[in-house]
């Protein structure tokens, strides 16, 4: 498995239309997100078609609010033969200041690579991945 990229799979810029009623990020934008990262790891790993299986327990540690800077960082923590396991870990960035970081959550998602009939098909690793 390579090690941790050394930039997000994704970065945003939160906007008003995301939030809530208490003034915060929907939690499903955050999910929404964290599905999306997890599966760009997975085609940086050989994956082309994939679909999600799970994804494990999500703990919220800190609210996201909107202009909060977040990225979604990746790495892999197992492939199988047609499955492929990704672990995402969610950092805000409030403000100017790059140094005030707050862990948001992190999550493991897994994900099955199929076929164009969409049934399960080999994972072939790419050696460098594609990033």
């Amino acid at each position: 498995m390579l090690p941790p990229w050394n930039e997000p799979a994704i970065r945003i810029l939160m906007m008003p239309r995301d939030t809530n009623a208490h003034g915060t990020i929907f939690g499903g934008v955050i999910l929404s997100h964290i599905d999306q990262a997890g599966a760009i790891e997975a085609r940086r790993q050989g994956c082309g078609l994939i679909v999600t299986v799970s994804m494990d327990k999500v703990v919220f540690h800190e609210p996201v609010f909107v202009g909060d800077l977040v990225s979604f960082w990746t790495e892999t923590l197992r492939i199988g033969r047609t499955s492929i396991t990704t672990k995402v870990r969610v950092e805000a960035i409030r403000g100017n200041d790059p140094s005030a970081r707050f862990l948001v959550t992190e999550a493991q998602v897994v994900y099955v690579n199929v076929g164009e009939d969409r049934k399960p098909k080999a994972i072939t690793p790419l050696p460098n991945g594609f990033g």
